[in-house]
């Protein structure tokens, strides 16, 4: 299917490759459905606006520009249209505009984590879990789970409220206190299969603007506005990746009754033997790195339990 015309600039060679290298999925998880190069003709059927973004090169192939936040936002709303039925996903200008296939394989591998992949038994609670509310509407979708999502802002959590609706299986609560990640979150009683969370990687705005214009170079590209979006603690937080989850390390030992599995994702590797350290300290009796990968993108999920 080809593009319309106007305003149309044909990729570089060079811009088309790294356009080819953002769909390659071959590491993702064995269960993700999101495996195969884009069926673009598809897409559009289930989501037309993203009509506009679509760009064929010369040989016939189609693709979006991955650096165009527009173009990334109209082809999460067509993946979820298209993957799951949920035809209404939006998002404010400005905010985290998550990748799909990458925020699926944290869910599968989280499956694969509490050996529950089926069933309203399971309840998994999401840290942050922001306007997109992506990961606790693709583990009912996928699993069938049941969700409580934490948020900090409240224009967020406006939002995740709307998203929320899509399904009937999620339950949203606002954070009073940005320095906690379970407390005022997890109530008396309650209990949770696992708990996961994307934290903010930066520890300032100037330190991800930074981290921004390092990805536009990689790509060739001018200054431009960062193509996922991203807003305060969305991207940075006091302390950054490692104060964060420190913290939640930290935090969890007081709710361990009430948790299986907590997790979250680490995106520098460096990080990893200080936050061993830090779950030595607080005694837990297992510790899970578990690698992922999307085309050049590497992360990884780090797991502790208590099994009090």
């Amino acid at each position: 299917m080809r593009a319309r015309e106007e305003n149309y600039q044909r990729p570089s060679a060079e811009r088309w490759e790294t356009m080819k290298k953002a769909d390659t999925k071959d590491l993702l998880h064995p269960r993700s459905r999101f495996r195969s190069r884009y069926d673009f003709p598809r897409l559009v059927a289930a989501h037309p606006a993203l009509a506009a973004f679509v760009k064929m090169n010369a040989h016939g192939d189609a693709g979006i520009d991955y650096a165009d936040p527009r173009a990334v936002k109209a082809l999460n709303a067509a993946l979820l249209a298209d993957a799951y039925g949920l035809r209404s996903w939006d998002l404010p200008a400005g905010h985290l505009c998550p990748p799909i296939p990458g925020r699926s394989d944290y869910i599968h591998h989280l499956a694969d984590l509490v050996d529950l992949r089926s069933g309203a038994d399971v309840r998994v609670l999401d840290v942050g879990t922001g306007a997109s509310v992506i990961y606790p509407l693709i583990g009912v979708c996928e699993y069938g789970w049941s969700f409580v999502g934490a948020e900090v802002d409240a224009s967020s959590l406006h939002w995740a409220q709307k998203n929320a609706a899509l399904t009937g299986q999620i339950e949203l609560r606002q954070q009073r206190n940005a320095a906690q990640c379970f407390r005022g979150i997890i109530l008396p009683g309650e209990r949770f299969a696992a708990t996961m969370c994307n934290p903010p990687f930066h520890a300032s705005a100037a330190e991800a603007s930074a981290g921004a214009r390092r990805k536009q170079q990689n790509l060739g590209l001018k200054a431009q506005a960062l193509n996922f979006g991203g807003t305060a603690g969305e991207l940075w937080c006091e302390g950054g990746e490692l104060g964060f989850v420190r913290r939640m390390i930290a935090e969890s030992r007081e709710f361990a009754a009430q948790c299986a599995w907590f997790t979250t994702l680490v995106s520098k590797s460096e990080h990893l033997p200080r936050f061993e350290k830090a779950l030595r300290q607080v005694e837990a009796i297992e510790v899970r790195i578990i690698d992922m990968a999307q085309g050049q993108k590497k992360s990884r999920i780090l797991a502790w339990r208590f099994g009090v």
